[in-house]
């Protein structure tokens, strides 16, 4: 089974804890406050595995959760840090966000790509104590992990894509010239997944083949197969398209030419606008040679278009080097593979852990209601239970402005406030 497409979540681990703790030992002069910070969430990272061609490791598994921080303790002990996890990708994975599209990263190098930051540990009571304030009774909380649900898309990385219509002769030509042993039978549709060959020219050079499933006609509208891996040859620097001379399946080679132009051009006008070269596949079954009249409607469409033809067979191998040298001359002046930028979030989306990206409305009974990250992390950093905590609260949102903003609101005496699930009742 090939799999090309998944959307799964993922979400990074949440901070530590920090700890509320005192030093008592005995004969220790002002011991002091001792709570140590809590550990930092895992993060989800990305990375590339040279092994898989496939997306079909996420088929049954379509969550990856980070490991949570550890907790401070008493004398000073930082709590442990989240193992970070990490997904491995194909080579040429396309990183989307799932509500957007937006490309977030492209899988194409062999670095690894931070998806999800863990959230930071909280402070222990610690960093609290001052000289007015020598036993502080709070600490912070850990901040939450990122979590978001992503798209991931496969595009193969190849050279060179090889199209055409169902036994044509594309899996042969692949088997030829390179190691690749894709599946090859004398009925339509063998091929149900893209291959991938390297073809090596000797000197260390050399390319990526792919054989793409066959194309029949409406494909760009989801006929057959082809329509669900076009993709693959999106960033292909070169498209080899494999016609049957022979006409063993009772068509004139222009008719397959045209079919397949046709269907890349309505898939894509840049996928059908790359450099081509037409493989005049089966020559060594040409009856009258390459003379007769529907082998020269072939020769002049192809010259109208300014694509090189080579006749050759790829099951006796004749000419196939005719071909590679071809290909190889094509390649040299052609950019290197297409890699996609990451796209920016647009900025009407975009919120910042900003006390001015923090929302104010007013709920059905009244209420006024703050949303935004940044009230989500002051609120998760407060100890309501305990006096200084709150203290602490309040002196936050008047050196904010957020007090101020309420106000400007209609906000006045004895209105309920609610941020992030607690409530209270402002007072002026």
């Amino acid at each position: 089974m090939f799999i090309d497409t998944v959307q799964i979540h993922v979400k990074a681990g949440d901070g530590g804890n920090g700890c509320v703790s005192f030093r008592r030992e005995k004969y220790v002069a002002r011991g002091g406050p001792d709570g140590g910070d809590g550990g930092n969430g895992g993060s989800i990272l990305f990375r590339v595995e040279e092994e898989t061609n496939t997306l079909l490791a996420f088929r049954y598994r379509r969550k990856f959760i980070a490991e949570n921080g550890g907790d401070g303790a008493g004398a000073k002990f930082h709590g442990k840090n989240g193992a970070d996890v990490v997904i491995p990708v194909p080579r040429g994975t396309l990183i989307r966000d799932a509500q957007s599209g937006r490309i977030l990263h492209d899988m194409s190098d062999d670095g690894d790509f931070l998806l999800c930051r863990g959230g930071r540990g909280g402070w222990g009571n610690k960093h609290f104590a001052t000289p007015t304030r020598q036993i502080p009774r709070f600490a912070k909380a850990g901040l939450a992990g990122e979590e978001r649900d992503v798209l991931l898309e496969l595009k193969m990385i190849a050279d060179v894509g090889l199209v055409g219509l169902p036994s044509a002769g594309k899996s042969s030509l692949l088997a030829a010239v390179s190691a690749a042993r894709p599946k090859i039978a004398e009925y339509h549709f063998t091929t149900l997944e893209p291959n991938l060959g390297v073809v090596s020219l000797g000197e260390g050079q050399g390319f990526v083949m792919a054989d793409i499933p066959g194309l029949i006609d409406g494909a760009a509208e989801g006929a057959g197969l082809g329509h669900d891996f076009l993709r693959h040859i999106e960033r292909c620097r070169l498209i080899v398209q494999v016609v049957d001379v022979s006409s063993s399946e009772g068509r004139a080679p222009l008719d397959d030419f045209l079919t397949i132009s046709s269907e890349l051009e309505k898939f894509s006008r840049t996928l059908a606008e790359k450099p081509r070269i037409v493989a005049a596949n089966k020559a060594d079954l040409l009856p009258d040679g390459t003379d007769a009249e529907p082998i020269r409607a072939l020769e002049a469409e192809a010259a109208a278009r300014g694509y090189p033809l080579v006749f050759l067979s790829a099951a006796t191998g004749e000419n196939t080097k005719a071909l590679l040298t071809e290909i190889q001359h094509a390649l040299a002046a052609l950019p290197p593979v297409l890699t996609y930028e990451a796209e920016p979030e647009p900025i009407t989306e975009a919120e910042d852990a900003d006390v001015s990206s923090v929302r104010i409305r007013r709920d059905d009974d009244g209420a006024f209601v703050c949303e935004g990250k940044w009230v989500d992390a002051l609120v998760r950093q407060v100890n309501f239970d305990e006096r200084e905590s709150l203290m602490f609260f309040e002196r936050v949102l008047q050196k904010s402005g957020l007090i101020d903003r309420l106000r400007e609101a209609g906000c006045g005496e004895g209105n309920t406030v609610r941020m992030n699930g607690i409530e209270f009742d402002f007072v002026d």
